[in-house]
């Protein structure tokens, strides 16, 4: 089982009217819940863990999350609305507007902690940058990677970004508990002021760092050596939410090989895990706004 802990948000998308008119429509989003759908989809255990809202959209999110086989029973539920997120979309790449203020997901608490009993936790997203929910995220993550394995992926969003240090502060300590980091080349410049994944695993000792490299694919960095898996071809019609499905096929492969565990993992495992996360992040850009592949798609 896979508990994936970050934001639900609602993704306002463009769109145009049959008349020609700029439009906005309502899709279910956020990082990690793009992650926890992916990993439904892809046959995997999972179950969500945010602040979701009893709200239209609310609704919204958790239909969403049934549909796609995820168990969203851990979530705390209020009565406070639900974040959105307006996308801008330039030549294919996104851009976000968030309405977050005094949201079912922001106010979430250390209180609202669930007792977990999944073999492995999947963190990131802008869940971690505001308070008080990015407090609980860490002190759940901190409470558990002893014992379970963990993952991260930052998703770095600059604009979202009020209190830089903080953040840093927080990342640097959530990052230095992963065993398994996922990452942007831009977003690792971001954090760390080059790409040198290598320097990251050093400085964190995580077990392996995923360097994701859009179309140049991805680089597997771990003590003994980087290894580097190429991109599947696609035709890309956006980005939105491909960072979110590689991570949920890097995971449903442990899954269902059965390596969610702390032990290391060998060269072979980790290249095929990337492999299958590169496979299907090529569908979700193939097609619009965050749509991952279902296991019988592959």
């Amino acid at each position: 089982m896979i508990l994936c802990c970050g934001e639900a948000l609602i993704d306002m998308l463009p769109r145009e009217t049959a008349t020609g008119e700029s439009a906005f429509a309502p899709h279910a989003g956020g990082s990690v819940y793009n992650t926890a759908i992916a990993l439904g989809r892809l046959d995997a255990s999972v179950q969500f863990f945010s602040g979701l809202s009893s709200d239209l959209f609310g609704d919204l999110l958790r239909d969403g999350l049934t549909a796609s086989k995820v168990d969203s029973s851990p979530a705390a539920i209020s009565d406070r609305p639900t974040t959105l997120a307006f996308v801008k979309l330039t030549n294919g790449h996104a851009s976000y507007a968030f309405y977050d203020e005094n949201t079912a997901g922001r106010m979430l608490t250390p209180d609202d902690l669930p007792d977990v009993t999944a073999d492995a936790l999947f963190f990131g997203g802008i869940s971690l940058v505001v308070e008080p929910c990015g407090a609980a995220y860490e002190a759940l993550m901190l409470r558990e990677a002893p014992q379970r394995l963990t993952m991260i992926d930052p998703n770095i969003r600059p604009s979202f970004i009020t209190d830089e240090a903080g953040y840093r502060a927080r990342l640097a300590r959530m990052l230095g508990a992963a065993d398994i980091i996922k990452t942007s080349d831009e977003d690792l410049e971001w954090i760390t002021g080059n790409t040198d994944a290598q320097a990251l695993l050093a400085e964190t000792g995580a077990q392996v760092v995923l360097l994701t490299r859009g179309g140049e694919g991805v680089s597997v960095v771990t003590p003994s050596g980087t290894i580097n898996v190429p991109a599947q071809k696609a035709t890309v019609v956006d980005t939105v939410g491909a960072g979110d499905t590689f991570s949920a096929g890097f995971l449903a492969y442990l899954h269902q090989n059965g390596h969610l565990t702390k032990a290391t993992l060998g060269a072979g495992d980790l290249r095929a895990a990337a492999a299958f996360g590169a496979k299907v992040a090529a569908i979700t850009v193939s097609r619009a706004g965050a749509n991952p592949p279902w296991a019988t798609e592959l």
